[in-house]
């Protein structure tokens, strides 16, 4: 069948892009607060490479949940959340559509990327390689870390290399503070994996998914999700305290009221994971702040 704009802006579920968008930012921010200047046509390159990889990983992952039956089992789903896009399950479109659709995605964005890494210099092209590999072994087997227990990490390690990459585009080669400052962001993108695990668990289940909810338990992974937002807004603190990053930093201390009120969320209805749509919203909405407000903290201290 044939694919129209409309369906691959679905098929590429747009509202998720917006925590690489403010990944991107934040590693701009870190460049450009410690002197490692700006191009805005590098920044647009980037931008555009981050979403194009990330739409990919999304449509990646459809057609691999659509094969191991996940998105067919999911009735509980919270959507547009969490189920996937829903495109399959509801006939718009065939799971080989979807499958190529992912291939043109990586295919547009491999001599892209290298183009960027010729005028950024080498360093990136491990960052690129890291991130594919990231968001190819996240849904695909053999690999297939979603199934494994490991699809919180590998998102948190992708969204990091995201802000790194950013920062290292700008600067043309690696720096500390992009690190720190990347590590606290990526953990609260995990966050985002792990609250949406919550309605999906049955299904994931049942495919033999094993997210963080399902190997802990609903009870557990609540406390589990707590204690990954006190660990990202703790390694801001301490990236502060210990002269890493400086203390416009600590901007992103405003994420901390939505993080705590998503863990209340789920420690109250973990178990009734048609009430966790507020949770949901609430760690969205803490990502992006956390993020846009270091990026503005960062700004902020380079125009003083």
């Amino acid at each position: 069948m044939a694919l129209t704009w409309r369906l691959v802006w679905q098929m590429i579920r747009p509202g998720f892009l917006v925590v690489t968008a403010v990944a991107c930012l934040l590693g701009f921010a870190t460049a450009a607060a410690s002197g490692g200047g700006f191009s805005a046509a590098k920044a647009v390159a980037t931008l555009v490479l981050a979403l194009v990889v990330h739409a990919a990983a999304n449509v990646l992952n459809d057609y691999h949940d659509a094969l191991n039956g996940a998105d067919d089992a999911n009735h509980q789903g919270i959507f547009p959340f969490t189920g996937g896009a829903r495109l399959i399950q509801r006939g718009k479109v065939s799971v080989q559509d979807t499958y190529r659709l992912a291939q043109t995605l990586l295919v547009l964005w491999v001599p892209a990327g290298i183009v960027l890494a010729v005028f950024s210099g080498g360093g990136l092209v491990g960052v690129g390689l890291a991130g594919l590999l990231l968001a190819w072994a996240y849904s695909a087997p053999p690999l297939q870390l979603m199934a494994r227990g490991l699809g919180e990490l590998a998102v948190s390690m992708a969204w990091g290399l995201v802000v790194v990459g950013a920062d290292y585009v700008q600067r043309g080669q690696f720096f500390v503070v992009a690190v720190v400052v990347a590590m606290g962001y990526a953990l609260l993108v995990a966050n985002i994996l792990v609250v949406n695990g919550f309605p999906d668990a049955l299904s994931d289940a049942l495919v033999g998914k094993a997210t963080l909810v399902v190997r802990l338990g609903p009870a557990a992974a609540a406390w589990a999700y707590l204690g990954v937002a006190a660990l990202a807004h703790s390694w801001l603190v301490a990236g502060v305290w210990l002269q890493i990053t400086p203390a416009a930093a600590l901007w992103g201390l405003l994420s901390l009221p939505l993080s705590l009120l998503a863990a209340g969320q789920l420690l109250r209805y973990a178990r009734q994971p048609g009430q966790l749509r507020p949770a949901i919203v609430l760690s969205i909405s803490a990502t992006v702040v956390h993020g846009l407000a270091m990026a503005a903290g960062l700004l902020v201290l380079r125009g003083g």
